[in-house]
């Protein structure tokens, strides 16, 4: 029994090598991929292990060596593939696997799989579309706050943060038929508890009027945005409130596009240039001079909107920084919730 258990373990490590010294094309196209696989003689009578996420290969061709090509040609809609979206780039993403033994088994070999595009203009991804619809009137926005996961592609599965990782907040207001409208965090603080009391501790995030303070301290940062109605905060995690339930309260307002001024912008502070910039268009990053000091309103407009309710107090939360070092977070239970109250 013991020289055939050697025996396997001996041909495993020579399938598992002859993948790795394997030749693979990929050709990104439009909404697809096409895949060549190169594979040696000897795994050609197993090229049904041979898989792009769950899909097995489209078909195999036996080379006159003996070698095998397996194609891979699948849209990005099938075999499991994941969309991200990273700044002005859309990504797709998937692995390349030999699985020589049952899924529950790890992979004896792992290719990854990125095709990257530029974001088509106004593209929006699915799950963060502000919507369409019959408008509510002017004081009837729906406003929308949560926390992203890792890939920017939907609503994280885990409200427990590592210390020192990027906790990105979405922020949306439903469109329908209004006017463009500009969605900005005017204001964001951190607490540990989900009402705001005079008592309260609190660590500022954006203040100002929309100076984003966490990216003088840290590296947070305002992503590029995919629709005027929505803004990303990728907020990198801090140690107020370490292991204790942490609440983010956002002071939310939505604004003409086209009208931007000192209270009303978003802003962060780019170390490499040494001063700020601002999110919606650099050019007017002068606007942002004032988050060193005190931001004042120079418009008049502001006074007619604001008398419509186009504001809006949102909480996130809890949400639970946890140091990876301390042994204990290991074992804290993970629920995850937003509450929102209107102005």
């Amino acid at each position: 029994m013991m020289p055939q258990l050697y025996l396997g373990v001996i041909i495993l490590a020579v399938f598992a090598m002859a993948v790795a010294n394997a030749e693979i094309n990929v050709v990104c196209e439009k909404d697809s991929v096409r895949i060549t696989w190169r594979i040696s003689a000897e795994l050609v009578p197993h090229a049904a292990r041979l898989f792009l996420g769950n899909c097995m290969s489209s078909r195999l061709n036996v080379l006159p060596s003996g070698e095998g090509e397996a194609h891979f040609n699948y849209k990005f809609a099938d075999c499991k593939f994941k969309r991200g979206m990273n700044g002005k780039h859309l990504l797709y993403q998937n692995e390349l696997t030999y699985r020589p033994h049952a899924k529950s088994k790890p992979a004896a070999f792992v290719y990854p799989i990125e095709c990257v595009y530029k974001r088509p203009e106004g593209w929006i991804p699915p799950f963060l579309n502000p919507g369409s619809g019959v408008s509510e009137g002017r004081g009837g926005l729906v406003f929308h706050m949560a926390l992203l996961n890792e890939q920017l592609t939907g609503v994280a599965k885990t409200n427990v943060v590592p210390l020192g990782s990027f906790m990105p907040i979405w922020a949306a207001v439903e469109q329908r038929s209004h006017q463009p409208l500009l969605l900005l965090m005017e204001e964001c603080v951190a607490a540990t508890t989900p009402q705001l009391r005079p008592d309260s501790q609190v660590y500022p995030i954006i203040s100002n009027k929309g100076c984003l303070l966490e990216s003088m301290r840290g590296n947070s940062v305002f992503l590029p945005r995919y629709h005027s109605s929505a803004v990303i905060l990728y907020l990198q995690s801090f140690k107020f409130g370490l292991g204790e339930e942490v609440y983010i309260h956002c002071k939310l307002v939505v604004w003409d596009p086209e009208v931007l001024d000192e209270s009303k912008k978003a802003c962060h502070y780019v170390k490499e240039n040494g001063r700020w910039e601002l999110l919606d268009d650099p050019f007017q990053s002068s606007i942002c001079s004032c988050c060193d000091s005190t931001c004042h309103s120079r418009s008049k407009r502001w006074a007619d909107w604001g008398s419509h309710g186009f504001s809006h107090k949102s909480v996130l939360g809890p949400l639970i920084i946890v140091d990876p070092s301390d042994s204990q977070a290991q074992g804290i239970p993970q629920v995850s919730d937003s509450q929102e109250s209107p102005v």
